[in-house]
C-alpha cells in the first residue's frame, strides 16, 4: 500500500515538472520561425520619378548691355550674328568735293537762258552737298551770286550714285545792257562749300567746258543744291 502511494506521488511530481517546462517555453521560448516577418507591403507614398529638364529656353536677358528698353543697343539674330544694317556710321558730315563726285553742265531749253549743274556721288560713302556751288566763268576772280530764296529746308545728302542739281541763270533784268558786261563763256568752274559756313570752298573742284553759245553777264546767279531737278529749274 505504501509502495503504490509513493509511485503515484513520483509520477505526479514528474508530470508537474513537465507542465512547468512547457509553460516556460510558451512565455519566452518560442522558436525563431514564429517571430513576426518584416512587412513587404508597398509604401503608401508613391515615389515620383525625377523631373525632366525643361525644353523651353530661358527668358532671362543676358547682362552686360542696356538701352532704353533694357536690352542691348545692337540687335542680333540667333547665333550672335548682327542683323544686316545694324552698323550705323551716324549723321553724315562729310562734304561732297570734286574728288568724290562727277559734275556735268548742260544747257536747257526751258527756262531759257539757263544752265543746269548735276553733281553725282561717285564715292563709296555718303556726302553732303552743302549750300550753293561756287560757280565761276572763265578766269573770273570771284564766283557769281546766289539765289538766297532757293535755300532748301535741309542739307542735301547724297548716297553713292545719287545726284543733286543747281541751275544757273546766265543774265538778269539788265540783259543786253553794256553795263552788265556780257560775254561769251567758254569754261565753267564749280567748287564745293564746307559744312561750317566759313564761306570758302573745300577740297578740289571741277572745270567744265561750257555748252556752245553760252552767254552770261554780271547778273548771273546760281541756286543752292536741290534734291530734284525741277526744284532747281524754278528759279
Amino acid at each position: 500500500m505504501r509502495i503504490t502511494t509513493r509511485v503515484t506521488t513520483t509520477a505526479a511530481t514528474a508530470l508537474l515538472a513537465a507542465l512547468s517546462l512547457t509553460a516556460c517555453q510558451g512565455n519566452g521560448g518560442e522558436p525563431a520561425a514564429s517571430a513576426p516577418k518584416p512587412s513587404t507591403a508597398t509604401p503608401s507614398a508613391k515615389q515620383e520619378p525625377a523631373a525632366k529638364p525643361s525644353a523651353q529656353p530661358s527668358t532671362e536677358r543676358p547682362s552686360g548691355g542696356s538701352s532704353a528698353n533694357g536690352s542691348s543697343g545692337q540687335s542680333s539674330e540667333p547665333g550672335g550674328k548682327p542683323k544686316a544694317g545694324a552698323e550705323d556710321d551716324g549723321p553724315v558730315s562729310t562734304p561732297c568735293t570734286g574728288a568724290t563726285t562727277k559734275v556735268v553742265v548742260s544747257k536747257v531749253t526751258r527756262p531759257i537762258n539757263h544752265l543746269l549743274l548735276t553733281v553725282t556721288n561717285t564715292g563709296s560713302r555718303a556726302c553732303n552737298a552743302y549750300g550753293a556751288p561756287f560757280v565761276g566763268f572763265d578766269d573770273a576772280q570771284a564766283p557769281i551770286g546766289v539765289f538766297d530764296e532757293s535755300r532748301p529746308q535741309a542739307v542735301v545728302t547724297l548716297s553713292p550714285g545719287e545726284s543733286a542739281y543747281a541751275s544757273v541763270t546766265l543774265s538778269g533784268e539788265r540783259g543786253g545792257d553794256p553795263e552788265a558786261h556780257g560775254r561769251t563763256v567758254r569754261k565753267v568752274s564749280v567748287h564745293f562749300a564746307p559744312g561750317d559756313g566759313s564761306g570758302g570752298s573745300v577740297g578740289s573742284g571741277a572745270t567744265l567746258v561750257a555748252p556752245s553759245g553760252t552767254y552770261a553777264d554780271d547778273d548771273a546767279r546760281v541756286t543752292y543744291w536741290q534734291r530734284e531737278m525741277d526744284q532747281a529749274l524754278t528759279f
